[in-house]
C-alpha cells in the first residue's frame, strides 16, 4: 500500500474537486481490495457446494490473488511512471470489473485462476499508486480525511462482501459474480472523472540538511521492521481467508450464518484504521505495536480452541481491526525510522510493501497446501498464525537489544 504520509504539500482544488478525487480513491480501494479479494472469501462454500471446483481448487484459486498482489505492488509505480497514474488506475479498476464478470463462468481451473490472480494484480497497483495520487491534490487540512477514506475503502469492501454476496447468492453463483461485476462498473464510471487531471510533480526529499544528513534508525531495526511486516502478513492470511469457510463447513453453521460473522470482520476492520492510528498517536508507534500485536496473537489462538458462536463473534470483530489497522501502525513506525527524511522514508515504505505483498502470497499458498494436506483442519491453521504474531513480538523486542550491542561494540572497536 502506497504512503499517503509521505507526499508532499498539495496543489489548490477546489472544495468539490476534493470530494471527487477522495471518492475516486476511496471507490478504488473498495473495489480492488475490498471486494475483489475479501467478496471471495463468503463465495467459498457456495463454490463448493455448487460443484463449480474441487475444495482443494477453491483454496488455490483464493491464493491467486494474493499472489497477483504482489506482482501489483511490484509493477504498480512503473507502469505509472510509463502511462500515468490516472490511466493505470482507471485501467486497473476497469480489470477488476472484467474479472469479476469472467468468474461467473467457470470455463476451467485455469481461466479462473487467471482472473483471479488479474484481480490480485490490479489491487496491488492501486494501493501503490492511489494515495501517491490522490493525496498531493488534497488541501493540507484534509490529508487525513482523504488518507483515512484510502483506508477506510478497505473495510467498507470487507463489510459490503458480508451483505451483498449473500443477497445475491440468492440468485445464484453466477448471478453473484455479474453482480459484483455491476457494482464495480458502477463505482468505476461513478468516479471516472474524479482523479486529479495530472499526475502531481514528485516528492522531494524533506528534513534533510546540506549534508544530506538525516536521522535514520539502525539498519538492524529497519530490517527488523521488515521481518515484523512480513510475519503479521503470515498472521493475518488464516482468518482471511479461511473463517467463513471454518463457520460454514468447519463448525457446519451453514453458509448464512458464515456470511454473517464475514460482516462482522468487516465491523472490525472499518474500525481498525482509526483506532489503530489513535493508539499509535497516544502511546507510541512501538508500544502501540507490541500490544496490539499480543491482542491479535490472543484472539487467533482463542479462534482455534473455541467452538462458541458468540465468543467467535466478538473474536471476529477484533481480528478483523488487523488487516486494515496495521497498515497506519506499521506506517508510523516507518516515520520513526527515518524522521524528517522523506525519501529514506519512501525507500523503506517501498520495501516493507513488498515483504508484506510477498510473504502474503507465500502464506496463501502454504496455508492451502497445510488446510489440503491436513484434511480441512481450519484451527491448525489458526494456531500457525498466532504463532507467527507471537514471533513477531519476539522480534521487535530483540532487534533494539541486538542494535543497542552493535553499537556499544562499534563504540568499545573506535575507543581502541
Amino acid at each position: 500500500m502506497s504512503s499517503p504520509a509521505l507526499l508532499e504539500t498539495p496543489s489548490a482544488a477546489s472544495n468539490a474537486a476534493v470530494w471527487r478525487h477522495i471518492f475516486a480513491g476511496l471507490s478504488a480501494s473498495l473495489i480492488s481490495i475490498g471486494l475483489a479479494r475479501f467478496a471471495y472469501t463468503p463465495l467459498i462454500p457456495s463454490l463448493i457446494q455448487a460443484h463449480w471446483f474441487s475444495a482443494s481448487d477453491v483454496v488455490y484459486l483464493g491464493a491467486a490473488n494474493l499472489a497477483g498482489y504482489l506482482i501489483g505492488a511490484l509493477i504498480g509505480r512503473p507502469l505509472g511512471s510509463r502511462v500515468s497514474n490516472v490511466h493505470t488506475l482507471r485501467g486497473m479498476k476497469v480489470l477488476v470489473t472484467l474479472a469479476f464478470l469472467a468468474c461467473a463462468f467457470p470455463v476451467s481451473v485455469g481461466w479462473f485462476f487467471a482472473w483471479r490472480l488479474l484481480s490480485g494484480v490490479a489491487g496491488g497497483a492501486i494501493m501503490v499508486l492511489v494515495a501517491a495520487t490522490v493525496l498531493p491534490h488534497v488541501p493540507g487540512d484534509r490529508k487525513g480525511l482523504a488518507s483515512g477514506a484510502v483506508f477506510l475503502g478497505l473495510g467498507l469492501g470487507i463489510a459490503a462482501s458480508g451483505t451483498i454476496v449473500p443477497l445475491l447468492l440468492k440468485f445464484g453463483l453466477r448471478e453473484a459474480w455479474i453482480g459484483l461485476a455491476v457494482l464495480s462498473a458502477v463505482l468505476t464510471a461513478a468516479s471516472w472523472t474524479g482523479w486529479p487531471t495530472q499526475d502531481a510533480p514528485a516528492a522531494k526529499p524533506a528534513g534533510i540538511d546540506a549534508s544530506g544528513a538525516a536521522p535514520v534508525t539502525s539498519g538492524v531495526e529497519i530490517n527488523a521492521l521488515y521481518v515484523e511486516y512480513a510475519l503479521m502478513a503470515i498472521g493475518l492470511v488464516p482468518t482471511m481467508v479461511f473463517l467463513v469457510d471454518f463457520i460454514a463447513r468447519g463448525l457446519g453453521a451453514g453458509a448464512h450464518l458464515g456470511s454473517l460473522f464475514w460482516i462482522l470482520y468487516g465491523v472490525g476492520a472499518i474500525f481498525g484504521p482509526p483506532v489503530y492510528g489513535v493508539f499509535a498517536d497516544r502511546f507510541g508507534s512501538r508500544f502501540a505495536l507490541r500490544v496490539l500485536v499480543l491482542v491479535q496473537a490472543i484472539a487467533v489462538a482463542w479462534l482455534a480452541v473455541s467452538s462458541n458462536h458468540v465468543v467467535i463473534g466478538l473474536l471476529t470483530v477484533v481480528i478483523g481491526t488487523f488487516p486494515p489497522g496495521i497498515v497506519p501502525l506499521m506506517l508510523a513506525r516507518v516515520h520513526e525510522a527515518a524522521p524528517g527524511n522523506a525519501a529514506k522514508q519512501n525507500v523503506i515504505w517501498s520495501r516493507v510493501t513488498t515483504a508484506f505483498a510477498a510473504f502474503q502470497a507465500l502464506a496463501g499458498y502454504s496455508y492451502s497446501a497445510i488446510f489440503n494436506g491436513s484434511g480441512g483442519n481450519h484451527r491448525l491453521l489458526f494456531v500457525i498464525g498466532a504463532a507467527a504474531l507471537v514471533i513477531t513480538l519476539g522480534v521487535d523486542f530483540i532487534a533494539p537489544l541486538v542494535s543497542r550491542q552493535s553499537r556499544d561494540q562499534g563504540a568499545q572497536a573506535g575507543a581502541r
